[in-house]
């Protein structure tokens, strides 16, 4: 069992969750980056001279690269940490240090001494209750040093010649403006996850559903033929004939759990091919791809012996090797024949739809619908394209898969 203080599982996001992650850090390191250069702006505008504007310039650039592994650390955070590792987070956290005492040492202002480090200690992994004490703290330190700071532009006489606005406000707001982001990012990432936990939930209630029905089915039968063999073993010395009518009886009790138990698999497999593709799409959607569906009204007339299994397999192998953005699946009856088309883009040079070469012939099951095609009468067709790879299976009318 994970604690909460272990980190969690690798857990794959889908394709927009991912973008949405370099739209994070781009707005974070877009608000360094502006604040890095408007700290030399504003220190030329007061009149210090070149030296102490490069030396500014410069560390707050070194300052704003080492906080590059706290952003690529903070993408898989859990938020329930307690404790933090302290090895990986060391060095940004003395590079912040230094950067902000150089530049108080050069020109003597607060804020540049603090707010450095105030942004470096917003982007470690703390827990959601530490993070919220910890940016309003450090939010109404540094508005108190900015009021400090702004005596000396203000003073009579001022010290500085310069506007103090810009260069105090973005200090003392940019951890608050980093949290609403990184808060953004994590609203985001659990709202993915909660996706994921629902497609999980739904194929564990749907395992629990089946397993509970075979246990139902065969646990009955397998208590009548093991009192019937107990019978018939009592009864095998002094009633031979009754033994082995009771032997006879077990084994009509085990013609009738199979029988069972193909009618419960052909129940599960029956499942009406509107409802089929409705939940191909749901599967697929829950997945991260946008699926566009079209299905003919008669749909539940095609054979779902032969659809049913076929939408299944290209739906698999679509979340399986497919990796792409969006899909399109549709059933619809051409003349006396139906026709299931599914398409998707792909993300990969594979042969398949990004299908790892060895996985080419066993991964796909291609082999088994062409077969199961075949079988109906039907013909299967395999279309790949640098942008899409297509599976379209035909049956005629009226077609049942051959035994």
């Amino acid at each position: 069992m994970i604690s909460p203080s272990e980190p969690s599982a690798p857990r794959a996001t889908s394709r927009g969750v991912t973008a949405t992650w370099w739209y994070t850090v781009s707005a974070i390191v877009f608000l360094e980056l502006m604040l890095v250069l408007l700290w030399p702006a504003t220190l030329l505008q007061a009149g210090f001279e070149g030296p102490v504007l490069l030396a500014v310039l410069v560390g707050g650039l070194i300052w704003c690269g080492s906080t590059a592994p706290l952003l690529r650390a903070y993408r898989h955070r859990t938020g329930e940490s307690t404790t933090l590792p302290w090895r990986h987070t060391l060095a940004p956290l003395v590079i912040a240090a230094a950067f902000g005492v150089l530049a108080f040492s050069l020109t003597g202002l607060w804020l540049l001494l603090l707010a450095p480090l105030a942004q470096t200690l917003q982007l470690l992994d703390w827990p959601r209750s530490v993070r919220a004490r910890l940016v309003i703290a450090l939010t109404v330190v540094l508005v108190c040093l900015w009021v400090v700071d702004a005596q000396r532009f203000t003073g009579e006489p001022p010290e500085f010649e310069a506007d103090p606005f810009l260069y105090g406000f973005f200090s003392a707001a940019l951890p608050f403006m980093t949290v609403l982001t990184l808060w953004w990012w994590d609203v985001l990432i659990a709202l993915d996850r909660a996706r994921v936990s629902e497609a999980r939930l739904a194929a564990t209630q749907e395992r629990l559903r089946v397993a509970t029905d075979v246990h139902d089915l065969q646990g009955h039968h397998l208590q009548v033929i093991a009192l019937q063999l107990e019978l018939a073993e009592r009864l095998l010395e002094p009633d031979p004939a009754a033994a082995l009518e009771q032997l006879r009886a077990a084994r009509g009790s085990v013609d009738e759990a199979r029988q069972g138990t193909r009618d419960l698999a052909l129940r599960f497999r029956s499942v009406p091919l509107r409802d089929e593709l409705a939940n191909a799409r749901d599967l697929l959607r829950a997945a991260g791809i946008a699926v566009e569906t079209s299905v003919a009204p008669d749909a539940d007339d095609a054979p779902a012996s032969v659809f049913g299994p076929v939408i299944r397999e290209t739906t698999t192998n679509v979340l399986r090797h497919g990796g792409g953005r969006s899909a399109r699946l549709s059933l619809e009856r051409v003349g006396t024949v139906w026709r299931y088309e599914i398409r998707n883009d792909v993300a990969g040079s594979g042969p398949e739809g990004g299908v790892p070469d060895g996985e080419t012939r066993e991964g796909s099951g291609l082999d088994g619908i062409a077969r199961r095609a075949g079988e109906a009468g039907g013909a299967l067709e395999v279309h790949r394209g640098d942008d899409g790879f297509t599976v379209v299976v035909t049956a005629p009318a009226g077609a049942v898969t051959a035994r």
